[in-house]
């Protein structure tokens, strides 16, 4: 390759774009999540999921040639940033503990979180082009960003179940366990839907329970133990 073809224009596509959009949100949900502004570092994180479920599509439907894995190492990049960084800073700083003990096992989770973000996504890159499956292997890591930004906007946020939930999908994501795809339309519908009323200032709380967010974190829940008990 000649050096006069490594400008950036040369690389990005459509499809890269709305990976940076994946990472924007996952960078600014960790800004908010630093100033303690945890409902929207929330959303941010929900959103960024939003962008990193079509940034696939967005390729295909534009024939997005890239030979050279441009756009797969943009969306493992983006992705360790919205679904490794942002959840670790938001489980970190919702936990608000004057205990050494304590602090010290928060910020081992977090990191577990990125560690295993990490080593999900390049397991990834690296089997992707060898072993031909039609769902995951291991659970989906924008799982772990779910979960925690629906289990705080809820309202039934726990800081020590959360750290319970953080350790639990870490784990599962770097597993060996199949999960499939989504592609129950209805679940997606409804789903797509639930993020709506989450995202929009509509009233949708009955004593103090938002009932979208509750929702969705029991889809994703029952999605992460069906697979599980399925092993």
């Amino acid at each position: 390759m000649q050096i006069e073809k490594t400008n950036i224009q040369n690389f990005l596509a459509i499809s890269d774009f709305v990976s940076l959009l994946n990472m924007s949100s996952g960078f600014l949900s960790i800004i908010c999540s630093i100033n303690h502004n945890f409902e929207l570092a929330a959303i941010l994180m929900i959103i960024a999921i939003m962008f990193d479920s079509i940034d696939g599509w967005v390729a295909r439907k534009t024939n997005r040639q890239d030979d050279l894995g441009f756009g797969k190492n943009i969306d493992s990049l983006s992705d360790a940033i919205s679904f490794g960084a942002a959840p670790a800073v938001f489980i970190y700083t919702t936990i608000n503990t004057t205990s050494f003990a304590l602090q010290l096992i928060v910020i081992l989770i977090s990191l577990l979180i990125v560690v295993c973000g990490v080593l999900r996504l390049t397991r990834y890159n690296v089997i992707a082009d060898h072993i031909k499956i039609s769902g995951f292997i291991g659970f989906p890591i924008p799982g772990i960003s779910l979960v925690l930004a629906t289990y705080y906007l809820s309202g039934l946020y726990n800081s020590y179940i959360a750290l319970i939930l953080s350790i639990i999908v870490s784990l599962l994501m770097v597993s060996n366990i199949k999960y499939p795809k989504f592609s129950n339309m209805p679940i997606i519908t409804i789903s797509c839907i639930l993020i709506v009323l989450i995202i929009l200032p509509i009233p949708t709380t009955i004593y103090n329970i938002n009932v979208p967010a509750l929702i969705l974190l029991l889809f994703c829940l029952y999605y992460l133990i069906s697979n599980l008990i399925k092993k």
